[in-house]
């Protein structure tokens, strides 16, 4: 239990300690900022996705059809002698 206590004392006296500390508050409000802002703009990103798809999907040659890959066949040689 003492080499805990010590370890915490050591944690908090170093500045590297206190540093990181507050990089980690740092990133966790930068985090907490980013997915409130996506959450609130949840809707408005939808429909501008919607947009966005809706103009790939009406160009020419859009819409899937062959991708020129091949998909089945004899793939081996013989075997016999």
């Amino acid at each position: 239990m003492k080499t805990i206590q010590k370890n915490i004392r050591a944690f908090a006296v170093e500045e590297d300690g206190v540093a990181l500390t507050e990089y980690l508050i740092l990133l966790g409000l930068l985090v907490g900022g980013v997915i409130a802002t996506v959450t609130l703009a949840g809707t408005s990103l939808n429909g501008a996705w919607a947009t966005w798809s809706g103009f790939w999907d009406g160009l020419p040659g859009a819409g899937g059809g062959d991708t020129g890959g091949s998909t089945g066949g004899d793939t081996g040689g013989s075997t016999g002698g």
